[in-house]
């Protein structure tokens, strides 16, 4: 490692080091490595137990403060990463890197689909008006065809998946009767959606817009009250809208894979959702008014930083039969104090000392991602 310079009293301003890049922190000389390690969770990805910093040569302790372990400002640490020990989709690597530009779903869909003859040539008008499906997925479109908009009040289904659609126009509002909306995999960003017009839509019930670029969503979303599915897979979003509470016959809602940090309360007002996922995300705590959440059957809450679960979502959901903790840092323990006497039995059986057993004998592969039996699993969930 290089040299450090000089200290600087009270703050220290330090480089870790990580996946090709540097991150600058600043951070008090008396703070533990496990506080820096907690700061870096946010910007890596990375999970405080999957973390491993080296500095000279050798792997700092957690309870150590960082002026006993002779880091001073200037100072440049090594952050190595376990594998498998992520929260959101994995480590955030560096910006325009070959891995970065590889998954983008716009270059994946042109090596996947070669161009195809003008989408026009292809419509097929009366069909559409007829039995009011429009599928036109796969067609590597960069405009929604004008033909569509003549289907007018004909038209249910409208799927546009795997596209290179970089807007949705005003017009969508002239498709009345749509119940099922499908952007999924396309190239829409925030200011690329006409969403007074989508809102307008008073019969839709399925909205489908899983990996775009979407960084938020307006708070005119509450305003579909019918809606009862809405996927938001694999987008960017940091959080969801307070009006997402307004949606009281929403049964299906998923977000995973985007970069929430908080989930709102008002989700608790969803009365009528069943499915709730949220994995792959940035999340350290999650609402109270989950608890409210009586027809709850699933939650997804995988790969989040996550140290517990509300205390009032075991007691009071009582349709919850699935609840998937993956990559989390809840443990038995703090599951028996948030259940319910009956549900302390159940985590009991699923949490027996077998389990404990395994996971000690394979705690080094487990530490440090190698030799990993595809039979093993640490996680607490209860299906």
């Amino acid at each position: 490692m290089d040299d450090c310079d000089g200290s600087v009293l009270g703050t220290l301003k330090i480089n870790v080091k990580f996946s090709g890049r540097s991150i600058p922190i600043a951070i008090s000389e008396d703070s533990t490595v496990s506080d820096l390690k907690s700061l870096l969770q946010p910007l890596t990805n990375v999970l405080i137990r999957g973390q491993r910093l080296i500095f000279k040569g050798k792997v700092l302790k957690d309870d150590m403060t960082l002026k006993s372990s002779e880091i001073s400002s200037g100072c440049k640490i090594m952050l190595v990463a376990s594998q498998g020990l992520h929260q959101g989709d994995g480590p955030i690597i560096k910006e325009g890197s070959e891995a970065s530009r590889a998954t983008r779903p716009t270059q994946r869909m042109i090596a996947a689909e070669p161009v195809r003859e003008p989408a026009r040539k292809q419509l097929m008008l009366e069909h559409w008006k007829r039995t009011g499906v429009i599928p036109l997925q796969v067609l590597q479109l960069e405009a929604i065809p004008t033909d569509v908009w003549n289907c007018g009040t004909s038209a249910r289904v409208l799927d546009l998946t795997m596209n290179r659609l970089c807007e949705i126009p005003a017009q969508i509002g002239d498709l009345r009767s749509l119940q099922k909306l499908y952007l999924n995999a396309n190239e829409l960003e925030d200011s690329c959606i006409c969403w007074e017009a989508i809102a307008s839509l008073n019969g839709l019930k399925i909205l489908s817009l899983d990996k775009n670029y979407l960084t938020t969503l307006p708070s005119s979303l509450g305003g579909m009250t019918n809606l009862k599915e809405l996927h938001l897979t694999g987008n960017r979003l940091s959080s969801l809208p307070i009006e997402i509470g307004f949606l009281s016959q929403l049964q299906i809602l998923k977000a995973n894979s985007n970069r929430l940090t908080s989930i709102p309360s008002s989700v608790g007002d969803c009365n009528s959702l069943a499915e709730l996922d949220l994995a792959s995300n940035l999340l350290s705590e999650l609402p109270e008014t989950l608890g409210n959440l009586r027809n709850l059957k699933v939650l997804h809450l995988t790969n989040n930083g996550l140290k517990s679960v509300p205390s009032t979502l075991l007691k009071k959901c009582s349709e919850l039969v699935t609840l998937v903790l993956h990559g989390t840092e809840i443990t038995e323990d703090v599951l028996r104090r948030v259940t319910t006497p009956l549900l302390k039995v159940l985590f009991s059986f699923i949490l027996s000392p077998f389990f404990y057993a395994l996971k000690l004998k394979h705690q080094k592969q487990i530490d440090f991602g190698v030799g990993l039996s595809s039979g093993f699993d640490e996680c607490a969930d209860g299906d």
